[in-house]
């Protein structure tokens, strides 16, 4: 009979921990693999701000919804009060690479609204 799932982890972590407490190299042993992401967001100017706004043709209130922070956030950004931080800045990233699927993503948001009976 084939083992389970867990029963292969189990005996890979066995075969591992033995491995790291020897004397081994563990690249020898083990496939090992190290995945680095370009992910650096890009800065954001009040400018940038907006016409990444613009691109999903959302409003500052529907904007802070999506990024999940505050109108008030919004609108000190895009007056130039204070810059977003990085998890906003790679958020706006996002939409900027694939603004149709941000604008559907929000199309269904707003559809669904309301649609549950027992919300009523």
């Amino acid at each position: 009979m084939k083992p389970s799932v867990t029963e292969r982890i189990k005996q890979r972590l066995e075969e591992f921990t033995h491995a790291l407490e020897g004397n081994g190299v563990i690249q020898d042993e083990f496939t090992c693999r190290k995945v680095e992401l370009n992910l650096k967001p890009q800065s954001y100017n009040p400018d940038k701000i907006r016409a990444t706004r613009r691109l999903l043709r959302a409003s500052q209130s529907v904007f802070a919804l999506l990024l999940g922070v505050s109108v008030k956030t919004v609108q000190a950004w895009e007056q130039g009060l204070y810059p977003p931080k990085n998890t906003a800045c790679r958020f706006m990233d996002e939409i900027r690479r694939n603004p149709k699927y941000w604008t559907e993503r929000l199309r269904e948001a707003a559809s669904t609204k309301g649609s549950d009976p027992s919300c009523n």
